[in-house]
């Protein structure tokens, strides 16, 4: 069976699955919970939570925004990625990163740049952004490593 990797909407369909999605133990204070992302969606009208599916099967959850509302045109920054632990190492990750790229490059064709920030020692998030083609440029305010991806115009 193939990789069929879609972005969907968190509906009421499936946002107990969401919640119910689960990383490795050592991979827990890496990320809030999806259940605190999903609250979180509900009060920030600039967040975009989506459901990661392989075909039928829910794999994982990410949250991103424009950042057009703070006067970055064409940048967005992708601030919550997980893949469930059942479903990590198989290549999901890239194939749900490129998804979000094609989904925000449908939606916005002047996209230019996308951020993403993760702790320094989580060593997966920076081994598939980096392969991705993410560049590291250094920390936030919070200590959490930040990379960056540019969208080259052919």
């Amino acid at each position: 069976m193939g990789m069929r990797i879609q972005l969907r909407d968190v509906t009421e369909h499936n946002w107990e699955e969401v919640v119910e999605l689960e990383v490795f133990d050592d991979q827990d204070d890496f990320l809030p919970s999806n259940a605190y992302s999903l609250a979180e969606s509900k009060y920030d009208p600039h967040a975009i939570p989506k459901a990661i599916y392989n075909g039928k099967k829910l794999i994982g959850f990410l949250m991103y925004e424009s950042l057009a509302y703070c006067g970055e045109r064409g940048s967005y920054s992708l601030y919550r990625f997980m893949i469930d632990r059942k479903h990590q190492r198989k290549g999901y990750g890239r194939a749900a990163v490129q998804a979000l790229v094609d989904l925000i490059r449908k939606q916005d064709r002047s996209v230019r740049r996308i951020t993403v920030c993760y702790e320094p020692e989580n060593i997966g998030s920076k081994t598939m952004f980096g392969k991705f083609g993410f560049k590291e440029i250094g920390l936030d305010e919070d200590n959490e490593m930040i990379a960056e991806w540019f969208y080259e115009q052919t």
